[in-house]
């Protein structure tokens, strides 16, 4: 199921006006509508493995080009086994297909260039609206970074794994606003989480949800970062 916590807000917006809308009196002074529970998330940390801190083996290279050891594969590719792999578009579309509403497509492209559309933000709590033209506004957050996963033990994964993850619709991937991805980089939830409290809990259940399937540990702070946000959840 797509943005396994979203859904229950998605529908509670009526109407969007400008280029952002405030969702914040939609989901009141607590957890956003829709947000996973205490006990789910509590659920994932018995799961997860807890190491004592990030460690650092270097040789982490995103980028193809020249030299560069493209550790992840090229970017957004659709030559990888991940859901919505293998399809004839792009992970960026497919994702920006699956998390907009109200989705125009370019003609010709067989539904997979995403022209327009509306996203209520996972991070800030505002209904954006997305346009190809200034197509930096929204952008694709892997919610377990790159960066992260590689020095956590994506490392040691086969080159497969790694594309798959990092082109994972189903679990790794989210369209969020521009200006959030930017500062969150390549944090953890012990030195990062969504700007809007609102959505702290969402974002804790989808990190431990990437931590559990792919078998990445968090730290000891970050286990801690979201077992404080768990007791704020419902």
């Amino acid at each position: 199921m797509r943005l396994l916590y979203v859904a229950a807000w998605l529908v509670a917006i009526l109407t969007v006006c400008g280029c952002g809308v405030s969702l914040l009196d939609l989901s009141g002074p607590g957890p956003a509508p829709g947000s996973p529970p205490r006990a789910h998330i509590e659920e994932l940390l018995g799961r997860v493995a807890t190491v004592e801190s990030r460690p650092h083996p270097g040789g982490y290279q995103r980028g193809c080009s020249g030299k560069e050891l493209c550790v992840f594969g090229p970017a957004w590719t659709d030559d990888q086994d991940a859901a919505a792999g293998h399809d004839g578009c792009d992970t960026r579309n497919n994702v920006l297909a699956l998390d907009l509403r109200s989705v125009a497509f370019r003609d010709g492209t067989r539904g997979c260039v995403v022209l327009s559309g509306i996203l209520a933000d996972p991070y800030s709590g505002e209904v954006l609206q997305f346009d190809r033209a200034d197509a930096k506004a929204v952008q694709i957050d892997h919610v377990y970074p790159l960066a992260a996963a590689w020095d956590m033990g994506a490392s040691t994964w086969s080159p497969e794994r790694r594309l798959r993850f990092a082109n994972d619709v189903t679990f790794n991937l989210l369209a969020v606003n521009g200006a959030d991805n930017q500062d969150k980089g390549d944090r953890t939830p012990q030195d990062w989480l969504p700007p809007n409290p609102a959505y702290h809990c969402f974002y804790a259940g989808k990190y431990l949800s990437v931590a559990v399937e792919y078998g990445l540990p968090v730290t000891l702070a970050d286990r801690d970062a979201l077992a404080e946000v768990a007791e704020r959840c419902p």
